[in-house]
């Protein structure tokens, strides 16, 4: 079974840039913005805490924008941001490499810290939804990736072991929650880099999903 990461993994938030542009913020805040978003969330997860990732989000998106488009502005800027999560597309490489998979009749699902609505709809637009067998979220989990809990939620509700599944992920902590978890892990490196030393290695670093069932093969 291959466990998939959702939010940049799957799907393509380079978008998001413009529409920090389009409400008169710098596009690059877009990044800064939500590596907060994982940062919050994870840090509610060191103490065993959740808050949904909307909730999260949203006020992460309060705080950078308050200073560059002032108090009145706000409320629309970040509708108008928030707005453009629920119409993001997959990766170009994404649908061929997701049916490459499903070829090899290896059952996909998804653990996201996000909604699971959101790969719901995110999977409809692509066509890919048959695809995936289960759309799990850790807000059902009690607790963000990359706590061992989040992953062993995945694991209880399709009734497998760690060591049956694969975590793909383009998120190093991701990787490295997985792994500490059980997990065997693909890392998607897209973008060429190094892997950081100081978490658990991959088993595999494909450049794309249709690299990955390849690999597979």
């Amino acid at each position: 079974m291959i466990v998939f990461d959702v939010n940049q993994t799957l799907s393509d938030l380079a978008p998001l840039a413009e529409r920090f542009g389009e409400v008169g913020a710098p596009p690059e805040l877009a990044t800064a913005w939500f590596a907060g978003v994982l940062r919050d969330g994870i840090a509610l997860a060191t103490t065993g805490e959740i808050a949904p990732f909307a909730d999260i989000a949203r006020a992460e998106l309060e705080w950078v924008l308050r200073p560059v488009v002032g108090e009145e502005a706000l409320p629309d800027a970040v509708r108008h941001v928030l707005d453009g999560l629920g119409s993001l597309d997959v990766h170009p490489d994404v649908v061929d490499g997701v049916r490459a998979l499903r070829n090899r009749d290896i059952e996909l699902v998804t653990l996201s810290n996000g909604a699971a609505s959101i790969a719901e709809r995110l999977f409809e637009r692509a066509g890919i939804r048959d695809q995936f067998s289960r759309l799990l979220s850790v807000e059902d989990a009690g607790v963000w990736k990359p706590a061992a809990g989040a992953y062993e939620h995945a694991l209880s509700e399709c009734g497998v072991d760690a060591d049956e599944a694969m975590l793909v992920a383009v998120h190093p902590w991701d990787i490295h929650g997985a792994a500490r978890a059980g997990l065997r892990t693909a890392w998607l490196n897209r973008n060429g880099a190094a892997f950081p030393s100081h978490f658990a290695a991959p088993d595999v670093s494909p450049v794309s999903l249709v690299g990955l069932a390849a690999a597979l093969a």
